[in-house]
This record gives structure tokens, sequence and C-alpha cells, in this order.
């Protein structure tokens, strides 16, 4: 397995089936989970960064010549935005010294609501989608996180705040 196809298969779990998508997303958890315990939030900020630029270019190389822009395999992008949708319970574990597993609820919320964002691509996630290249293939990915961010943020506050739990 060459570089790019490693890097763009997360080491081969864009093959698996059904929903390569889905497993891509879910082998970000424990990654996640991985980079949080050995640096916090800024080691999985530093590794997002990294997973998007290696991203780029390994979707470009493996899509090079290809009429499919964004076949299934690829799933790199799936732990990019993954790892945004997480950051959302990484920051404010590490900045209060909460263990991350504590945050579980956010957990799951990020995962739902980052798979519920990739498969329906409203709005600009549909918009990054149609670009045709390797970076509408990263970029999708990456605004579906934000969004699945951004909801786990303001569940996170409407529980605690609201609810008060």
């Amino acid at each position: 397995m060459g570089l790019a196809k490693a890097i763009a298969t997360v080491g081969g779990v864009g093959y698996l089936r059904p929903a390569p998508g889905t497993w891509g997303s879910f082998a970000a958890l424990p990654l996640t989970y991985v980079l949080h315990q050995l640096g916090g939030f800024p080691l999985l900020a530093i590794a997002t960064v990294v997973a998007i630029v290696a991203g780029i270019w390994a979707t470009g190389v493996m899509t090079a010549g290809q009429d499919d822009h964004d076949p299934s395999e690829i799933v790199i992008d799936e732990v990019a935005g993954q790892f945004i949708a997480l950051m959302a319970i990484s920051y404010p574990a590490w900045s209060h010294g909460i263990e991350i597993t504590a945050l579980w609820p956010g957990w799951v919320a990020g995962f739902l609501l980052f798979r519920l964002f990739d498969i329906t691509k409203p709005g600009p996630i549909g918009w990054a989608d149609r670009r045709g290249d390797a970076l509408g293939v990263m970029l999708d990915d990456l605004i579906a996180g934000v969004f699945a961010a951004i909801g786990v943020a303001l569940l996170a506050g409407f529980s605690h705040g609201v609810l008060g739990l």
C-alpha cells in the first residue's frame, strides 16, 4: 500500500463495507481519544491540520485521472471532519481538566451529528461536495465537522444551562 493510499483510506479502513464513510468516522473516535490523552486539545488540533493537509494531497494522488472524484474508500476526509466535531468536547475537557470520557454524550452527539450532516449535505456542505476536486472531497467533511461541533456545543449549553444537568 502506497503512502497516498494508506493516508486516504486511513490504513485500509476505507475498504470496510458497508458504509465506509461511517467506518472512517468511527475510526476517528479512538484516534481522538488517544490524541487527547497524549496531548489534549492542542495535539488534536495539530493532528487535524496534518490530516487535512495530508488528506488533500492523498486524495489528489488517488483521484488523479479518475472520473470518480470522491471514491468511497477515501475516508481521511471523514476522520478530519470527525476530529473537528469532537473538538467541541476536547477543548472543554482539556481546559477544565475533565476526563474526556466523562463527556460521553458529546461523543455520541458529535458522531451522529457529523454523520447526519455528511450524509444529507445541507447548504455549504453540498456546495463543497460538488466542487469535484480533492479540496472539495475534504472541504465538505470539514464543514460538516464544524456544523457538528456547533451542534454539540449548543446541545451541551442546552443540557447544562437550560436543563441544569
